[in-house]
């Protein structure tokens, strides 16, 4: 050790009021519990951030599998709206249309159970974080929207699918 160095450790032992060793036990046992509190706080912290990070996965995971469903929900619901006009036997053609419906009834109930809910677009006006305009058309206000072309979706404000819309001009 040089000089320079011990005469620093004199100097420091020095500043140092004498403590009796009751008073060293104290302050590094308020140390110490000082210390711990911030550990546990740090704890509580990364286990609400885990748990925030967990729930959000949950929900990507159950967004992504409904994305899956949506395409078959607007399938249903495009066949039903264009069912046959045939000139043959009335009740069969009614019974087919009350199955299309009650099918496209059970998969809105599965995706609105799910959080997920149609964006809405006729008569609305174009939004285009809600809306894809596939074309435009005549109307009476220019911006509003005329026709649906596609279904749009969402899951609380988080856009899945933008409904894609005839706009007028």
């Amino acid at each position: 050790m040089s000089d320079d160095q011990k005469k620093d450790e004199k100097e420091a032992e020095e500043k140092k009021p004498d403590l009796s060793p009751i008073e060293i036990a104290e302050a590094e046992v308020a140390e110490f519990k000082s210390s711990w509190q911030r550990a546990l706080a740090d704890y509580q912290n990364l286990k609400k951030e885990t748990a925030a990070r967990r729930a959000e996965w949950v929900q990507m995971s159950e967004q992504q599998i409904l994305e899956e469903f949506i395409p078959v929900y607007d399938n249903f619901k495009t066949a039903f709206y264009h069912h046959p006009d045939l000139n043959g036997d009335q009740k069969n053609i009614k019974n087919w249309v009350d199955g299309i419906g009650f099918i496209m009834k059970q998969f809105g109930e599965v995706l609105k159970s799910h959080g997920v809910d149609e964006i809405k677009t006729v008569g609305e006006m174009f939004d285009p974080v809600f809306h894809e305009s596939a074309g435009e058309e005549s109307g009476e206000r220019a911006g509003k929207i005329i026709r649906e072309v596609g279904g749009g979706y969402k899951m609380g404000t988080r856009v899945i699918k933008p409904a894609r819309v005839i706009i007028s001009k």
